[in-house]
């Protein structure tokens, strides 16, 4: 009878696994040993520990961690496989294991007499060694070359060395089938052939093999690669496969396998005659999409590029996004020119040319150019190192210095992140200074760093005011340099209103997405154009201007009386919400990441790439479809990682409160007796003046003024973890998946809030206990109640966030705090009210008069130009007006 198929955990291998190599490179070997705890939990018989990485003392941090495992009783009971290319590495660990210790590995491929001495070593500690199938010729790839490397290893180690046969481990090589070319098309038929030969003629000898290799031609589609894997393995393990590296928890039952699927993919894996006139791996990649599930795309991998040229490799690689070659092209490249620098301003930027001109002309997307700067960058760095040792080479010429930054007070900054990489994917030198930077250090900084051009982002609507500040401080200490504005709250009618005048010594320009940053620079770096760039961009600002004052002498506005007499009316003797379930807040810690991964809209999150177009029909576009595809596939398997690795916490906190309305103000009691008043919620009234019996709302007309009602508050956050996140992407140069995460995030804190919204109304309050909607009605909101969020339409005040967040005294109860312009942190974060009468609806309030903004400082208790500071966006008249009156 033959011993149960052993299934190797990889997850404590640092090559293999970013979370366990930011734990070993950080040091924190507590949590280093939960990751190997789960994978014993998970079912792993065996764990493969690998410390080799170039910032670490492997040597030193393989003894610490087997010496800290070795205490650890529920992870020591299964055996370590030592891991590592370096042997010194391997003997020290050696030391340190108790029981029977696995090597991997050892081989042939610097000949016998290494070979020999390496695995005399073992057999003195009692290690059992995986010998992998590579000799003085390289790695074999036929079942012969297999089957000889094999037989002549077993042969030394038993004949020559005494080396116990039971101990061997022969690992004869998973390779990728359905690449496209023919050579390829037998390799898991070799695996599982020398299998046969190796139990047959090597006795006591097991086998072991990386099953994820043989589906590597269908990464992105991981239905179908499960599916490869388990008919890989019911075949292999039949010929008598004995262990080997897969993710056991992840692999469909053979016989649960569609038909379809399972009789394509085993012609695949087998290599049997093709059934039709087209081949096997044809027929599988035509059949494959069916089965995506999660719009993963089947790709072959077609490696006919790799028989061009060097440049022509290196341009391929940029192009697409491919990251697997480009350390040994980047190499080739060096070899063959004088200077590791002449590869940057050869091919490299070459390729990234290429880049630049399909992305301008509609042919190459926002996700594939970042894809594109992952593997310049990946380049870049492989050349550094001879750079560095050169010493005698110059800096690079760059086609400008660019500063960016998210002013003060707002938190936000993946569309700046995407223009950055843009711009470098365009030999452009950003620096960028991250979030929440004061004017003094944006300029400071420029001064230091001797910039072209200064780039200002903002999400939030003060961060508005607060690019009017830095322009006037541009313009107090004499700059002349270019000055940038973009970010989601800015338009390029305050940009010509607000900014452009407060900066008259240099050119200040709105730029609307990442995809125009580009035109826009070379434009204003310009030494032929930069004039008259800046002179057609100045013509157009005054007509804005104009055109902006004539629209503000049409005031088709009603006082703030006579809105308030206009109000949204309800019949408040009619049959209210009923009492929530308690009154007060409860937290809600760690909420399950896969629940809030079924409530995703993912419209919003394709536009944040500029790929714009309504989800799911955006991926089936004539024109981003491939796009869209590509990155929601790239989406789906960062997701899948976030949810099963926990990289975000998502935290929240409700609260129930009796309420009632006081003309445009809500009042929030402490309990049923509705004595104590212990916040009070302001808001603001539409004046535009209706015709037709249509009401000027505000929020506070949907809270009954007297008797029984209640309002609802909400804070959620799913950051706990991002920045962390996406900086370990960044540091290591792949600013694609760095974007890619803080994107995600964002996109579950919504999800969060539809969640909680979801279980407040049918559980937590319980006004609609029967509720019975689908994800797709929830985006719609096809429910009762509202959840609108200070900052927004129905209330564009931030400040109103303060009680907001005192009253759910969110900080201790979420983790989330508010920046001094009422920016949330983590900015992966939503916040609002809940008002849950049937007839509550959203609204914008639009353009307000002086009458209710002079009203609404009374009651917040302002003086007025706080009062227009935080109104700006949504004043019918110019700010200040009040005050130079009051003057005169």
């Amino acid at each position: 009878m033959r011993p149960t198929f052993i299934n190797v955990g990889e997850r404590t291998n640092v090559t293999g696994s970013a979370k366990f190599k930011k734990l070993i490179v950080d040091g924190d070997y507590t949590a280093a040993l939960a990751v190997a705890r789960q994978q014993v939990e998970a079912g792993a018989q065996i764990i493969d520990i690998n410390m080799d990485e170039g910032l670490l003392d492997s040597q030193q941090a393989m003894i610490t961690f087997l010496n800290l495992i070795a205490a650890e009783p529920d992870i020591a009971r299964v055996p370590v496989m030592i891991d590592s290319s370096k042997w010194e590495v391997i003997e020290a660990g050696l030391k340190c294991v108790q029981g029977k210790p696995i090597v991997n590995s050892i081989s042939m491929k610097e000949g016998e007499d290494a070979f020999r001495a390496q695995a005399v070593k073992c057999l003195r500690y009692g290690a059992a060694v995986v010998v992998m199938a590579f000799d003085e010729v390289g790695q074999a790839d036929t079942a012969a070359r297999k089957i000889e490397i094999c037989t002549r290893a077993y042969r030394i180690l038993v004949d020559e060395v005494g080396f116990p046969p039971e101990d061997i481990i022969f690992d004869p090589n998973i390779f990728a089938v359905a690449t496209g070319i023919e050579e390829h098309d037998n390799y898991a038929v070799d695996f599982i052939e020398a299998t046969k030969v190796i139990k047959a003629t090597l006795p006591y000898a097991r086998v072991s093999g990386g099953v994820s290799n043989v589906s590597f031609s269908f990464r992105g589609n991981e239905p179908v690669r499960r599916a490869i894997h388990s008919v890989f393995l019911y075949h292999a393990i039949q010929a008598g496969m004995d262990m080997g590296i897969v993710n056991a928890g992840d692999l469909p039952v053979y016989d649960d396998i569609d038909p379809t699927l399972r009789e394509a993919v085993e012609d695949v894996i087998l290599n049997r005659p093709q059934r039709t006139n087209v081949s096997n791996t044809e027929r599988l990649v035509d059949i494959a999409p069916n089965y995506k599930g999660d719009k993963g795309v089947a790709r072959v991998v077609d490696l006919k590029w790799r028989d061009q040229p060097v440049a022509k490799r290196i341009e391929h690689a940029l192009v697409h996004g491919i990251t697997e070659f480009i350390d040994a092209d980047t190499e080739e490249a060096r070899l063959a020119f004088d200077r590791p620098l002449h590869v940057i301003e050869g091919p490299l930027m070459d390729g990234m040319n290429v880049v630049g001109d399909l992305f301008g002309s509609g042919k190459m997307f926002l996700p594939q150019v970042v894809k594109s700067a992952r593997v310049m960058k990946q380049a870049v760095a492989w050349l550094e190192p001879f750079m560095e040792a050169e010493k005698a080479g110059k800096p690079r010429e760059q086609a400008g210095r660019i500063l960016m930054a998210t002013v003060k007070g707002d938190v936000h900054d993946i569309g700046k992140n995407i223009v950055g990489v843009v711009l470098q994917c365009n030999n452009y030198e950003v620096i960028d200074l991250g979030v929440m930077v004061p004017a003094d250090r944006i300029l400071d900084e420029a001064k230091a760093h001797n910039v072209d051009i200064i780039g200002l982002s903002g999400l939030i609507t003060p961060s508005l005011d607060e690019m009017v500040f830095v322009a006037r401080e541009m313009e107090r200490r004499g700059f002349d340099i270019p000055l940038l504005i973009g970010g989601a709250t800015t338009s390029r009618t305050h940009t010509a209103v607000k900014i452009e005048p407060a900066y008259q010594r240099g050119s200040t320009t709105y730029v609307v997405d990442a995809s125009r940053a580009v035109g826009v620079v070379s434009g204003l770096l310009s030494k032929s154009d930069r004039a008259k760039n800046e002179a057609l961009t100045r013509d157009e600002y005054i007509r804005i201007r104009e055109q902006y004052a004539r629209g503000q002498e049409v005031k088709a506005r009603t006082s703030i009386a006579k809105a308030r007499e206009n109000r949204f009316a309800i019949d408040w003797s009619a049959p209210r919400p009923a009492a929530p379930s308690f009154i007060g807040v409860r937290a809600f810690d760690a909420w399950d990441l896969g629940d809030l991964a079924d409530h995703i809209d993912w419209t919003p999150f394709f536009a944040s790439w500029e790929l714009i177009g309504r989800y799911p029909q955006i991926l089936d576009d004539e024109i981003v479809g491939t796009a869209a595809q590509d990155l929601f596939r790239d989406a789906q398997v960062m997701l899948k990682q976030i949810i099963d690795e926990k990289w975000f916490t998502a935290r929240g906190v409700v609260g129930f409160w009796p309420a009632n309305a006081d003309k445009d103000d809500i009042i929030v009691f402490a309990d049923e007796t509705r004595t104590t008043e212990i916040a009070r919620f302001h808001t603001l009234r539409q004046q535009i003046a209706k015709s037709n019996g249509k009401p000027n709302s505000a929020l506070s007309d949907f809270i009954a003024p007297e008797g029984s009602d209640y309002i609802g508050a909400f804070a959620v956050t799913t950051g706990h973890g991002e920045l962390e996140v996406s900086k370990r992407f960044k540091d290591a140069g792949d600013d694609y998946s760095a974007i890619m995460a803080s994107a995600l995030a964002d996109r579950l804190a919504e999800a969060f809030a539809e969640a909680m919204h979801k279980k407040v109304r049918t559980e937590l309050w319980g006004y609609a206990p029967d509720e019975a909607t689908t994800t797709d009605d929830l985006i719609a909101e096809k429910y009762q109640g509202i959840r609108p969020a200070p900052g927004y339409p129905a209330q564009p005040d931030h400040t109103e966030k303060g009680t907001l967040f005192r009253l759910l005294q969110a900080e201790t109860n979420a983790g989330m705090a508010l920046t001094e312009s009422f920016a949330m942190s983590p900015p992966a974060s939503v916040s609002g009210l809940y008002f849950g009468h049937p007839a509550s609806h959203y609204f914008g309030v639009g353009k307000i008069d002086r009458d209710q903004v002079e009203d609404y400082a009374r009651r917040k208790g302002w003086d007025l130009e706080t009062a227009e500071r935080w109104l700006a966006p949504i004043l019918n008249y110019e700010p200040g007006v009040a005050a130079r009156e009051s003057a005169a």
